[in-house]
C-alpha cells in the first residue's frame, strides 16, 4: 500500500512540476484567464476540466459538420446517369457568300523607247496607227502638248486590241506623273486618267575638259549621251559646239537622274551648268515660274532661249543664201527671201520661236507653207515641207522647237529643202545676219525667287571649279616634277 501511494505520490508531484512550469511559461495567458479554473482561490492550482470540455465540444463539431456534409456536397456533385442528355440544336443564321469576283483581264501594253531623230508620226506608223488615231490622242487632252517635244529615251506605251484598233495610250507628263488615254468607243476622244509615279531623284556633278569633242568630254566626265545632248540643248543658243569649242574650254553640270522602286528609270534635268568657252562664261540654272513655266536662265535672270532661232532644222548644208539670184526654176533674178537649208526628206521642222499659225496650205511656189506670227513685229515662214505635223491648223499657239511639218520639196524646189524667212513688220530680212530681239530678265518678285533657288547651286558650282583648279594645279606640278 505504500509503495502505491508512493508512486501515485510521485505522479502528483510531477504533474504540479509541470502546472507551475507551464503556468511560468504563459503567465500573461493564465492572468486573463484565470477566472476559468473552479479553484476557490486563485492560488490553488488550476484545473484543466473547462479546457479539455471546450476543446472536446470543438472537435465534436466538426466531426459532425464533416459527417453531414460531405454526403450532401457529394450528392450535389453526382451526376444522375438515369436522366437522358438531350442535345439541342439551334440554327444560326449565316451571313451571305461574297460574291465571286471576275477574272480580272490582263491588259497588254507595248512600251516604246523613242530613237534619236524619231517623230511621235513616226511612232505611230510603226505600230500601225493611222494620222487621224494620232489627231484622236493630241485633242483627248491638254496634257499631250508634250508629245511635240519628244526626247530621245523617253518611254510611250500603246494598247492595241485584236485587229490592231487604238484602246489606248499612256505617256509621262513628267518623272513623277503618268497619263493614261483609254478608248469609251470606236471614236471620240479618250477618256484621261493621270497617276502619281514613286519616284526618286538623286543628284550628281560632273566637271570635263575638252581635248577634241564635246562628246568625248563629256564621256570622260561620267555624263552619258542623252544627258551631253541636254548639255548641249541647253546652250545652244550661245555656243555652237562644231565651231567654237576649243581644246581646254571646260564645263561644269550638277544633273539629276530619276530612280523609281529603287532602280535607276531615266535621265532626269541639267540643274545647273557652267561652260567656258573661247574665254567667255556661259552659265544656265533650270527655274520653274509658279505658272509651271521651265525654262533655262543665265545667272543674272535672263533667259537663255532666244526669241527665235537662226537654223529650225537639222540641215546638211545651205544651198541658197539670202538675196538676189537667178531663179533655177523661172530662169530670171529676183529677191530670194530666205534661206534655203538643204536636208533629207521628213527631216522634221521645228518653230522658230512661240508664236501663233497665221497660214497652214498650200502657196504657189511656196508648195507646203506655214507662216508664224511670233511677236507683233516678228513672223516666221516655212516652205516647201512634204507634209504637216498632225493636229496644228490656223490659230494653234506652238513653241520654240515644237515640230510643225516635215522637209520636202513641193512647189517650185529642185531638190529636198527648207526655205525659211525672218519677216520684220512684214519685211524679208536675212535670217543669218538679223539681230534676233534679247529676251527680258526676270523682274520684281520673279527674280526674287529665282535668286533664292539658284543661290545653292551657285555655291556648288564654285566650289566645284575651286575643287577642279586645285586638282588641275597638282597634276601640272607632278608633270613639271616628272620632266624634271
Amino acid at each position: 500500500m505504500d509503495q502505491r501511494l508512493r508512486r501515485v505520490t510521485q505522479h502528483h508531484v510531477r504533474r504540479q512540476a509541470i502546472r507551475r512550469k507551464t503556468q511560468h511559461c504563459h503567465s500573461h495567458f493564465y492572468a486573463r484567464c484565470s477566472h476559468w479554473s473552479f479553484a476557490a482561490t486563485s492560488t490553488a492550482p488550476i484545473r484543466w476540466v473547462r479546457e479539455r470540455w471546450i476543446l472536446s465540444s470543438g472537435g465534436l463539431l466538426l466531426v459532425l459538420l464533416t459527417l453531414i456534409g460531405l454526403p450532401t456536397w457529394a450528392k450535389l456533385l453526382r451526376h444522375d446517369a438515369s436522366k437522358p442528355v438531350v442535345h439541342e440544336t439551334v440554327a444560326l443564321k449565316l451571313p451571305p457568300p461574297p460574291p465571286e469576283s471576275a477574272t480580272p483581264v490582263v491588259e497588254n501594253w507595248k512600251t516604246v523607247t523613242v530613237d534619236p531623230g524619231q517623230t511621235l508620226s513616226d511612232i505611230f506608223q510603226s505600230q500601225g496607227l493611222s494620222g487621224s488615231d494620232l489627231a484622236r490622242v493630241m485633242d483627248s487632252s491638254p496634257d499631250t502638248k508634250v508629245l511635240r517635244a519628244l526626247h530621245p529615251g523617253d518611254e510611250l506605251a500603246f494598247l492595241l486590241d485584236g485587229g490592231g484598233h487604238l484602246k489606248g495610250f499612256r505617256f509621262d507628263r513628267d518623272a513623277a506623273t503618268r497619263v493614261t488615254l483609254t478608248a469609251t468607243g470606236d471614236s471620240g476622244p479618250l477618256r484621261e486618267t493621270v497617276s502619281q509615279l514613286p519616284t526618286e531623284r538623286r543628284m550628281h556633278f560632273a566637271h570635263g575638259v575638252i581635248d577634241g569633242s564635246l562628246f568625248a568630254a563629256g564621256d570622260k566626265a561620267g555624263l552619258s549621251e542623252v544627258m551631253i545632248l541636254k548639255l548641249a540643248d541647253v546652250f545652244k543658243y550661245d555656243i555652237d559646239f562644231v565651231k567654237d569649242i576649243r581644246p581646254g574650254d571646260h564645263f561644269t553640270v550638277i544633273y539629276d537622274d530619276v530612280y523609281r522602286n529603287g532602280a535607276y528609270a531615266h535621265p532626269g534635268n541639267i540643274i545647273a551648268a557652267e561652260f567656258y568657252s573661247r574665254g567667255h562664261r556661259f552659265t544656265a540654272y533650270r527655274f520653274e515660274k509658279p505658272d509651271g513655266d521651265i525654262a533655262y536662265y543665265s545667272e543674272d535672270g535672263r533667259p537663255l532661249k532666244k526669241s527665235l532661232l537662226r537654223t529650225p532644222v537639222a540641215f546638211t548644208r545651205i544651198s541658197s543664201v539670202f538675196g538676189m539670184r537667178k531663179h533655177p526654176i523661172l530662169g530670171y533674178t529676183r529677191l530670194h527671201k530666205g534661206v534655203d537649208y538643204a536636208a533629207p526628206i521628213g527631216t522634221p521642222v521645228h518653230a522658230a520661236g512661240d508664236g501663233v499659225i497665221t497660214y497652214r496650205g498650200w502657196e504657189h511656189g511656196y508648195g507646203n507653207f506655214i507662216t508664224i506670227r511670233n511677236s507683233p513685229e516678228y513672223t516666221t515662214a516655212y516652205g516647201h515641207m512634204s507634209r504637216f505635223a498632225p493636229g496644228l491648223h490656223v490659230g494653234s499657239h506652238v513653241t520654240q522647237g515644237e515640230v510643225i511639218g516635215y522637209v520636202g520639196e513641193t512647189g517650185m524646189a529642185t531638190g529636198p529643202h527648207l526655205h525659211y524667212e525672218v519677216r520684220v513688220a512684214g519685211q524679208p530680212e536675212n535670217p543669218l545676219t538679223i539681230t534676233m530681239p534679247r529676251p527680258e530678265p526676270l523682274s520684281g518678285r520673279l527674280m526674287a525667287d529665282f535668286r533664292q533657288q539658284t543661290a545653292p547651286m551657285v555655291a556648288r558650282i564654285q566650289m566645284i571649279d575651286t575643287a577642279s583648279q586645285r586638282l588641275a594645279r597638282v597634276d601640272s606640278s607632278r608633270n613639271a616634277s616628272a620632266a624634271d
